[in-house]
């Protein structure tokens, strides 16, 4: 028997000749980091592991990490330790890990139809705070917002627990096909009045702010050293939980790739031109995949340019975003003595000292 794939393995087969089933929604192993494996004091948004981030609005600071802490079978999970507690939180204050899947890729759910999917979200958890916690949904397309609430225990503390969480479908939704946001998908670690006063939304319902996470115990950011933990994670469609499909790091890579690309730390990453505007060059080279959407271009360091008429790295400044999915074109202005590199020159770019990096996160 062939095991359930992913939903983008269109094509691929198992040693059997079998297709696969393609009916996962997210899958979870925490192994790709591309932004980096951990990030100290962090009060804001940000990814993290296999496209899943933290999304903090003035709840605590917080440490986070790749952690090699893991249940068996796996080798990694997503950690949040709380450093800096949030005692006297604001009614509007929060703290979820979430996961945002792209909307063409929410089609299989028939949201808005009588067809509408039942899915089932199974994951690892580990935690210091035995409590009750909330595993949100949230449909974000318009002209009506909708969300439910699916409250999970850690039971034991410091120990590996397997959660699942079994979701009706909303015949009354409505996701677009589109490359945008179709839903936010959170497990909730701490959460301000705001969001917890109003009535749970044990079904599908029109999105009440109030409403949100009622039923929620856990303050993970309370405490100094409180931590949370996940890995794992799998939501598809149907019933019942299957067997958590581990994917090749490859595999994994070129799907985080889609939405956010760091070109390497290298001394030769590629070539540009100079062209008609005085000390300028254009760069353009293809992407390892094609992008959700044009990406933004951002550097930290200063990329360079180099002169082999002088055997020397120029600086490139005011790097311009990119005009495409499937490739890096920029435009960016030398610093130096940009006099060297005629019309139509070819150059080298160097990022040695620099990150380039192009985002279409969602």
């Amino acid at each position: 028997m062939s095991k359930a794939r992913g939903l983008a393995d269109l094509g691929n087969v198992y040693d059997d000749g079998a297709l696969s089933n393609r009916n996962l929604i997210i899958n979870g192993a925490m192994q790709v980091a591309q932004r980096g494996t951990s990030f100290s004091a962090k009060n804001s948004s940000h990814y993290i592991v296999d496209r899943f981030s933290t999304t903090l609005n003035s709840y605590g600071i917080w440490d986070t990490e790749k952690s090699t802490d893991a249940p068996e079978g796996f080798s990694s999970s997503l950690k949040m330790t709380c450093t800096t507690a949030d005692t006297s939180p604001s009614s509007t204050d929060y703290c979820r890990i979430s996961y945002i899947p792209e909307a063409q890729d929410l089609q299989q759910l028939a949201f808005g139809s009588s067809g509408a999917k039942t899915t089932t979200v199974s994951f690892w958890v580990k935690s210091n705070v035995v409590a009750t916690y909330v595993f949100w949904m949230y449909q974000t397309d318009s002209p009506t917002t909708r969300q439910i609430n699916k409250p999970f225990t850690v039971d034991v503390a410091d120990t590996w627990e397997y959660k699942t969480i079994t979701i009706e479908g909303d015949a009354s939704g409505n996701i677009a096909n589109d490359t945008g946001s179709g839903m936010i998908i959170g497990w909730i670690l701490s959460s301000g009045t705001g969001y917890t006063s109003g009535t749970r939304p044990s079904t599908w319902a029109d999105h009440v702010a109030a409403d949100r996470w009622v039923g929620l115990t856990a303050d993970v950011g309370g405490a100094v050293s409180n931590y949370f933990q996940i890995t794992g994670v799998q939501l598809e469609v149907g019933d019942t939980a299957t067997p958590f499909e581990h994917r090749s790091y490859g595999d994994e890579l070129a799907r985080c790739q889609r939405y956010f690309y760091k070109f390497p730390v290298a001394a030769r990453v590629g070539t540009a031109q100079r062209y008609g505007v005085a000390g300028s060059i254009v760069f353009s080279g293809l992407f390892p995949v094609e992008m959700r959407a044009t990406p933004t271009m951002a550097s930290t360091g200063v990329p360079k340019a180099y002169n082999a008429a002088f055997s020397a790295d120029y600086d490139l400044n005011n790097i311009s975003n990119s005009i495409g999915t499937d490739r890096a074109n920029f435009s960016c202005a030398f610093g130096g003595q940009s006099s060297g590199h005629g019309i139509g020159e070819a150059t080298v770019v160097n990022l040695s000292a620099a990150t380039l990096t192009a985002d279409a996160e969602l």
